[in-house]
């Protein structure tokens, strides 16, 4: 009961929960690689097939979260070419998407050989996105608390981000199904397609800077 009111005190709502709340809000509910691919995918394949994806990104930044925690981002401060690496394949992740957002059908039309990304495909995709790595290493450093409340403080980090972004992903995944439903007519769904395809291409930026 002691060790329980002692983490209460470490992490109190107004120093640590909602700080780290508006934190994640802030970046996962922003435009960037993520929310671009659940609104691709959202539009094309609708709400329930994109789930996979959305519990994807979550799960894929949870572990992302916890290997960080254990010490992984100190290999990108000995070893920044392990970073540049990862930007490469992050960046041609993202053109090769966009090119086969271009050339997407639409909901109604996709056939049973289309399938959505996966939630492992997704979580994966954590570890060559950018913007993934500076959200994880910026939680475990603003956040975490030294000491014996250390893995207890990594755990909350993980259950704070889960339970946001849980709402931000879903959010604009449904956002990319309801544009899917108005998107029936070829010109209005190519023209969605090419404007989804240049920001996907475009959020490559948000890789190589």
């Amino acid at each position: 009961m002691e060790s329980s009111t002692e983490h209460l005190n470490i992490l109190s709502l107004s120093s640590f929960y909602l700080p780290l709340a508006l934190f994640v809000l802030s970046t996962a509910g922003t435009p960037g690689p993520n929310n671009i691919i659940l609104t691709a995918t959202g539009a094309r394949f609708g709400y329930r097939r994109t789930l996979p994806a959305i519990y994807g990104i979550i799960l894929g930044m949870a572990s992302q979260i916890i290997l960080v925690a254990a010490g992984l981002g100190v290999l990108f401060q000995q070893w920044p070419v392990l970073h540049q690496m990862l930007k490469i394949a992050g960046a041609g992740y993202l053109i090769w998407l966009a090119w086969k957002i271009l050339h997407s059908r639409g909901m109604a039309e996709a056939d049973k050989e289309e399938q959505p990304i996966t939630l492992i495909e997704a979580a994966l995709f954590q570890y060559l996105n950018p913007k993934a790595w500076v959200m994880s290493l910026s939680m475990v450093s603003a956040f975490s608390v030294a000491g014996e409340d250390y893995w207890y403080s990594v755990t909350q980090i993980v259950l704070v981000a889960f339970c946001v972004m849980n709402l931000t992903q879903n959010a604009w995944a449904g956002f990319g199904s309801a544009i899917g439903r108005f998107l029936s007519q070829e010109k209005a769904r190519h023209r969605f397609n090419k404007a989804m395809a240049s920001l996907t291409a475009a959020s490559v930026w948000f890789v190589i800077s």
